[in-house]
């Protein structure tokens, strides 16, 4: 890896999410400038062609069907957060519900709601529900198309690794506002976009973090996009 080592607990951020919802995704970072922006992170692929998850010095395609696919370092990322991640607090928790994610962070620091937060979750997950994006069917086709053909599985009993991160809502449209995780097996058969999680008990390490840098791109396509926010479909899309 080349370039500049992030600094602990900060978040790097490649474009806008409402850059996604206009559909612009043709290009962006590839995959071997992402791996020097943290040790772990979310996002997507040209076309928006399925989910992104970057873990530890790899990046992992989260396909339809939930395949799983190491991608190359060329690759090119439309939209990405990544930090490099430095545990602040580490628990056990029981996950009855997504909900219990956020109440195990207000638990953590009370006083981070506009804040961003970041956390790793490892363990037996009980049940999970992730969806995948399929992809574009054709240039500029917008999130919100995409995710009614989204492909959503359902895991049960399995053993794996979910990245977060916690965006404040003033964030809403430059990322997804409040929780936002990705899932992928130990044994790298299955992961997705985290829409419902269980969980009796499995480790959480969280940081808070309150430095972002946000990298826009230049293409003519992004220039050209409306960039407004609009809430229901954020919520709608991202789950």
């Amino acid at each position: 890896m080349s370039g500049p080592a992030m600094e602990s607990n900060h978040i790097y951020q490649f474009s806008l999410l409402n850059a996604l919802m206009d559909g612009v995704s043709e290009t962006g970072i590839p995959v071997s400038k992402l791996l020097t922006k943290g040790n772990q992170g979310l996002g997507t692929f040209a076309r928006m062609n399925g989910e992104l998850l970057l873990l530890d010095g790899k990046v992992y395609q989260l396909q339809a069907e939930g395949n799983v696919r190491e991608a190359g370092p060329d690759e090119q990322i439309p939209f990405a957060v990544s930090t490099q991640f430095e545990v602040q607090n580490s628990v056990d928790v029981e996950l009855k519900s997504k909900d219990a994610i956020d109440e195990a962070l207000d638990a953590f620091n009370d006083h981070a709601r506009n804040l961003f937060m970041t956390y790793r979750i490892h363990g037996r997950f009980e049940f999970l529900k992730c969806r995948t994006v399929r992809g574009q069917s054709y240039k500029g086709e917008p999130l919100s198309d995409l995710g009614k053909k989204q492909s959503v599985e359902e895991y049960y009993d399995v053993i794996g690794t979910i990245i977060g991160f916690r965006t404040p809502k003033h964030n809403q449209g430059y990322g997804v506002a409040g929780e936002h995780l990705h899932y992928i097996a130990d044994d790298r058969s299955a992961g997705g976009h985290v829409l419902e999680v269980k969980a009796k008990e499995v480790q959480m390490q969280m940081a808070v973090a309150s430095n972002l840098h946000i990298e826009l791109p230049t293409t003519e396509d992004f220039n050209a996009a409306s960039l407004v926010t609009d809430d229901a479909e954020v919520k709608q899309v991202e789950g």
